[in-house]
């Protein structure tokens, strides 16, 4: 048997060396001889680069080339991997990625925005050059979801992909939870504590969950990325009291990122959100506490597919970019979104109007008599009903009012909305939260 530290190492010229740049060359140094036997070659960095050279990061670099212009990576002699760890959509990121991959060269990222906002462009490019581009990173950290769904669920239809894809938002729902705490003060805390940036808003306002969801859509319906398509809304607008009147109406809230394929062959078309929902006790989803990340997809074979771990940090992340490297040493590759560039499809979106469920509505009103009654005629001449309803009074003058519809359309909620606008009755902006089926 060849020994794999005989064969020529893959080298890797490594861009960005923030906490998981720096978690990629511990976990190799680390790791090295395991990871040389299960690649069948060595993995080796053989260049850096980071915008401050000067910087204590905490690992000895002294055994790599410095680079200072990471355009370099793309073209040097040793270096058969660029594995891009710099971030943001576009700028650097993004021409490296260009240069790499348009020198036959693979590439690696973690970076979930460029690959939400270009990752057909970058697709279609490594196809043509026969270059491999790998992202496992860039969507839930260390869980393999994208080689499950690439590789272990090839042979399925999947029908519906859905999960709690940050977990920042995840921490502080389930603090408010535990806490009895309003939004405001547990994202201050988080942030005191790290786990959230100072400027939280790609995480709470949902951006960073659509990134992610928009890869898992294409991956699972062999769909064109359709970031701009996925409707979004954050968790600032959830108080203390929703999280306590959901848990007496037995359920959880989470932000879910949710896409499924609406109709057949012919006429599908894709609907794709990221909402805060409420979620049945029963559901595996209601039980993913802390900063963790869970991804469900439904096959027509495999049935529920349930992906959960650590959705962000340094190892986590770490790990699932070696992995990468791994496949690309084992030659194993293939396309970056299962199939060709060229035929993914260019779906259609779906309109949520037409979408069927159960709905939790919250409501700020005056506590005065026929308020209630105000509201359920709007509902009733919208077509909905009541399944369950809480009523608590707030201050003097005004009462919270959530309650759960019996199954409707969307577009009937709408309706009500629309309808309730222009009350007296209403002293705030109602809050709407889906429920996520079982």
């Amino acid at each position: 048997m060849t020994n794999p530290l005989r064969i020529a190492p893959l080298k890797i010229g490594l861009a960005g060396l923030g906490t998981v740049g720096t978690g990629v060359i511990q976990l190799i140094e680390e790791n090295r001889d395991l990871i040389a036997r299960r690649a069948g070659r060595p993995i080796e960095i053989s260049a850096v680069t980071a915008r401050d050279r000067t910087k204590d990061r905490g690992v000895d670099l002294s055994a790599y080339r410095w680079v200072d212009d990471m355009g370099e990576l793309a073209t040097a002699g040793d270096v058969d991997v660029v594995v891009e760890l710099v971030g943001g959509s576009d700028g650097p990121a993004l021409t490296l990625a260009r240069e790499t991959l348009g020198n036959n060269r693979a590439l690696v990222t973690a970076n979930k925005a460029m690959i939400a906002h270009h990752g057909a462009e970058l697709g279609a490019l490594a196809d043509s050059k026969n270059a491999p581009l790998k992202f496992e990173a860039a969507v839930a950290g260390g869980i393999p979801v994208i080689q499950g769904l690439r590789d272990g669920a090839a042979a399925n239809r999947i029908e519906r992909v859905y999960g709690i894809l940050n977990g920042t938002c995840n921490f502080i729902l389930s603090a408010m939870e535990r806490d009895g705490r309003d939004f405001a003060d547990v994202l201050a805390d988080a942030q005191s504590k790290g786990y959230a940036e100072a400027d939280p808003s790609f995480d709470i306002d949902g951006v960073d969950a659509a990134h992610k969801l928009s890869i898992l859509a294409s991956l699972s319906f062999g769909s064109k990325i359709d970031f701009a398509g996925v409707e979004v809304r954050g968790i600032r607008k959830i108080l203390a009291a929703d999280i306590a009147q959901a848990q007496a109406l037995g359920y959880r809230i989470r932000l879910i990122g949710f896409a499924e394929i609406d109709g057949n062959n012919g006429n599908a078309q894709i609907f794709q959100r990221v909402h805060p929902c409420l979620v049945p006790l029963s559901h595996p989803l209601a039980n993913v506490t802390g900063a963790t990340n869970a991804v469900v997809a439904e096959g027509n074979y495999s049935g529920r597919l349930l992906f959960q771990g650590a959705g962000a940090g340094d190892r986590p992340t770490a790990s699932a970019v070696v992995a990468d490297l791994v496949d690309i040493a084992r030659k194993e590759t293939g396309p970056a979104f299962s199939v060709p560039t060229n035929e993914l499809e260019s779906l259609p979106r779906a309109s949520a109007a037409h979408r069927i469920g159960q709905t939790y509505l919250r409501m700020l009103v005056a506590d005065r008599a026929g308020v209630l009654a105000e509201i359920a005629a709007a509902m009733r001449d919208a077509g909905l009903s009541i399944e369950s309803l809480i009523q608590r009074e707030i201050t003097d003058g005004s009462a919270l009012i959530s309650m759960v519809t019996h199954e409707g359309h969307e577009a009937a909620i709408d309706a009500t909305l629309k309808t309730l606008s222009g009350s007296s009755c209403l002293l705030g902006e109602p809050m709407v939260m889906h429920i996520l089926g079982e």
